[in-house]
C-alpha cells in the first residue's frame, strides 16, 4: 500500500509540473489547448509529432514557448529546397591552427522545430528522420549522440502543392502523432491582437522554466510504467485491426481504406494512452485514454483510397466510425 501511495504522490507531482508548463505556454499561446496537450503527450511518449496547418497560426511560437517552459534548449531548422543533410547534422571542417574539427548542426537541441519539412528533397528529409529514429548522427567518421530528451515537431503547409516533396507513407509512419492546427476562435483572436510577437519579443512574456530536461526524462520513464490491463490492450489492437479488416467490425467506410494501420499504430495507441493517463493523474490506462489519442495516432496511418478521395472521405471519418463500431471493454 505504501508503494502505491508513493507512486500516486509522484504522479501528482508530475501532473503539477505539467500544469505549470501549460500555464507558462498560455502566457503567449492563445486558444490551442488541445494542441498543447498533444505536444506534451508527445514528449512524454518520447515520440515526435507532425503538425499540419496554414501559415500564421503560431506553430513556431508554440514549440518555442513549450521549449522555454520545459527548461529545454530549442532549435529551428527552416527546410528549403537547397537544404543539405550537413546543414542539419553538422560538418567536419578544417582550421590551419587546430586542424580538423566538428561543427555540430542545429539538430543538437532538446526541442527541434523542423519547419515545412516537405519543402526539402527526400535525401534531406531522410537525414532528419534517421536522426529522429536513432538519436545518433554521424559527422565525418564520428558518431554523436543527440541531446536528451530529444523531441521533434515537424510542420507542413497544406495549402501549397508546388515545390514540395510530400513525405512518403513509410516516413509519415515515423511520427507518433499527426496534428491539425486550425483557426483560432473569435474571442481568442481578439486576445491574440494584444499578444502578437510582431510588436513584442518572446522575452516580454517572461516564460519561466517550469521543469528541466532531467525531470522530463523521469516523466518519460514514469509514462512507460503506467499500468494497462489486458482488456485495454485487446481493445487498442482491435481498433488497429478494424482499419485492416473493416468488414469484421461492420465499418461501412472501410471500403475507402487503401491501407490500414501498421504495428506502429498499435504501439502508438499503447504508449499514447499511457501518457494520457499520466496527464490525468492516474497510474492506469482506460479505454477513454485510448480514444483520446486514437485520432492523432491513426490519421496519418489510415490511408484513403482513390474512391474515397473522389467522394471527399477523409481518414478522420473512417477513424470516427471505427471508434464507434469496436466494442469498448
Amino acid at each position: 500500500m505504501a508503494s502505491n501511495k508513493l507512486q500516486q504522490k509522484v504522479i501528482d507531482n508530475y501532473v503539477s509540473d505539467i500544469q505549470k508548463i501549460k500555464d507558462e505556454v498560455e502566457k503567449l499561446v492563445i486558444g490551442q489547448r488541445g494542441t498543447v496537450d498533444a505536444l506534451i503527450r508527445g514528449f512524454l511518449c518520447d515520440g515526435h509529432i507532425l503538425v499540419e496547418g496554414i501559415p500564421g497560426i503560431a506553430k513556431t511560437v508554440l514549440i518555442r514557448a513549450l521549449a522555454m517552459a520545459s527548461g529545454c534548449q530549442f532549435s529551428r531548422i527552416q527546410f528549403t529546397v537547397d537544404l543539405l543533410p550537413t546543414d542539419i547534422v553538422g560538418v567536419t571542417s578544417y582550421d590551419p591552427h587546430k586542424g580538423f574539427y566538428v561543427m555540430k548542426g542545429p539538430i543538437f537541441a532538446n526541442f527541434v522545430l523542423a519547419d515545412e519539412i516537405n519543402r526539402s528533397p527526400p535525401k534531406t528529409q531522410s537525414a532528419m528522420l534517421e536522426a529522429m529514429q536513432e538519436k545518433i548522427v554521424t559527422i565525418g567518421k564520428q558518431e554523436f549522440p543527440l541531446m536528451l530528451p530529444f523531441f521533434v515537431m515537424a510542420t507542413q503547409n497544406p495549402i501549397e502543392r508546388g515545390g514540395v516533396f510530400p513525405l512518403p507513407e513509410a516516413q509519415l509512419d515515423r511520427f507518433l502523432f499527426k496534428l491539425f492546427m486550425g483557426y483560432p476562435k473569435f474571442k481568442d483572436e481578439l486576445k491574440i491582437l494584444d499578444k502578437n510577437i510582431t510588436i513584442h519579443k518572446m522575452e516580454d512574456f517572461d516564460i519561466k522554466p517550469a521543469t528541466n530536461p532531467q525531470k522530463i526524462i523521469e516523466m518519460q520513464e514514469a509514462t512507460h510504467k503506467v499500468y494497462m490491463d489486458e482488456a485495454i490492450r485487446d481493445y487498442l489492437v482491435k481498433i488497429v485491426d478494424a482499419s485492416r479488416n473493416p468488414g469484421n467490425y461492420g465499418v461501412k467506410t472501410g471500403k475507402y481504406i487503401g491501407f490500414g494501420g501498421s504495428p506502429r499504430a498499435s504501439i502508438g495507441l499503447f504508449i499514447g494512452a499511457k501518457s494520457s493517463a499520466l496527464m490525468h493523474g492516474r497510474n492506469f490506462a482506460t479505454p477513454q485514454d485510448v480514444k483520446d489519442v486514437a485520432m492523432d495516432v491513426m490519421n496519418h496511418r489510415v490511408m484513403v483510397n482513390y474512391d474515397g478521395r473522389a467522394e471527399g472521405v477523409e481518414s478522420k471519418d473512417i477513424i470516427e466510425e471505427i471508434l464507434k463500431k469496436v466494442p469498448v471493454p
